[in-house]
């Protein structure tokens, strides 16, 4: 396998490791806004705009990572 493969292959492993931690991330996020939502119904509001923070945040950092893999990728072509 050449390097051309190899750096389309670790691009793509990147990533799909960098989606599922932002999935697994936004997933737990999720979980505890709904747990704080029936626990503190009149704190709906604030827990939701907590949640939407939080929630942009992973998403920043995985599209972030996932630049850096097709960068990464493209550097040797």
């Amino acid at each position: 396998m050449g390097n051309e493969a190899m750096a389309f292959l670790g691009a793509g492993l990147g990533a799909g490791i960098a989606a599922v931690g932002a999935g697994y991330g936004i997933g737990r996020i999720a979980g505890y806004a709904v747990e704080g939502t029936a626990r503190q119904p009149q704190a709906t509001g604030d827990i939701r705009t907590t949640t939407i923070i939080a929630a942009a945040l992973i998403e920043g950092v995985a599209l972030f990572a996932e630049v850096i893999c097709v960068l990464l990728a493209t550097k040797g072509a």
